[in-house]
């Protein structure tokens, strides 16, 4: 089997090539354009979305080979073909096939589609290296449509007492998700300048992207719902709305925590991130002879996968396997 190493990055020296690799390398795959998969290596493998995104968000110069989903590309010693993630736009796994046998990284990715980004495929692979972040049995995301409805509602309701409902969510990625699905349910998003600048990418690469957002102006609120990311929550666009309901978008709303931890009126767990049934699922689909696990509940997941008859191991996480693995 390929070999893979692990020490804060993932490597697979035979190839010469880094997977999502947090710090600059001198070639790297990337996943997509999030700032935890991103760095400014010398030389990339990614989708044409996520090299148009880690421009905007990354600048500076790099080699890019820009690959089309499910067209293989030919390196020094290796083959690499992405296949759809289903995360966020251009989100892509990697699939790399050597003399030594084959490889599937998910990057981070989910099976639910969603309304700007992808549907998820996968193949057969001997090894399988998969993100976990929700790899509990307790994370079980509700259906996506049923959590859309109640923040629909919730903003509806803040509407019609004069107050202005917030949306905290990831500027890129998430917020999208929420922008499509309140346009089509008639309400108007006012986007923060980062939410604003990530949608009109998002607008250039998909013709068919709803275009009726708005950039968001002090007093131009009343009866709009404010999308931005949490990190803004103490910005001018949060401070100078008084009157204001807030709530968080994310997948740990299922932690009865959240509102308090989030410190928000309301929480609805909308992921773009696969849930624990179906992290079990994807690995009946790949049926690899090994698999990996990386990020969230790392150990915990690879410990079920054993006890189903897989061979797993934690790549991160308690049982970290600070390694060479062959």
């Amino acid at each position: 089997m390929i070999q893979v190493t692990y020490q804060r990055s993932l490597h697979l020296p035979e190839c010469g090539l880094w997977l999502d690799a947090s710090s600059s390398k001198p070639f790297s795959f990337v996943s997509h354009a999030h700032g935890d998969h991103i760095a400014r290596h010398k030389e990339v493998i990614a989708s044409m979305a996520t090299a148009r995104l880690m421009k905007a968000r990354l600048g500076g110069q790099r080699r890019e080979h820009v690959l089309e989903f499910g067209k293989p590309g030919e390196f020094d010693g290796f083959r690499i073909t992405l296949l759809p993630a289903g995360h966020i736009l251009g989100s892509s796994q990697a699939f790399i096939e050597t003399d030594r046998g084959s490889l599937l990284y998910t990057g981070d990715f989910k099976l639910r589609p969603g309304a700007a980004c992808g549907t998820t495929e996968w193949c057969q692979a001997d090894t399988l290296i998969m993100e976990t972040t929700f790899g509990l049995p307790k994370y079980v995301m509700p259906p996506t449509e049923t959590v859309i409805s109640q923040m629909i509602t919730f903003c509806r309701d803040a509407i019609a007492a004069d107050a202005v409902p917030v949306l905290l969510a990831y500027s890129l990625g998430k917020s999208q998700e929420i922008i499509c699905a309140l346009i089509a349910a008639g309400l108007t998003p006012v986007l923060h300048e980062s939410v604003f600048q990530m949608t009109e990418i998002y607008r250039e690469i998909l013709p068919g992207f709803p275009t009726g957002y708005e950039r968001y102006r002090r007093k131009d609120t009343a009866g709009k719902v404010l999308i931005c990311p949490p990190n803004a929550l103490k910005s001018e666009m949060i401070t100078h709305t008084q009157n204001r309901r807030t709530a968080v978008v994310t997948g740990w709303a299922l932690d009865s925590s959240a509102i308090y931890r989030y410190r928000c009126d309301a929480a609805f767990p909308l992921t773009d991130h696969a849930d624990y049934p179906d992290l079990i699922r994807y690995v009946e689909l790949v049926k690899p002879r090994r698999v990996l696990t990386l990020h969230g509940f790392a150990s915990e997941f690879a410990a079920d996968l054993r006890q189903r008859g897989y061979e797993a191991w934690a790549l991160s996480g308690e049982n970290q396997l600070e390694l060479k693995l062959h």
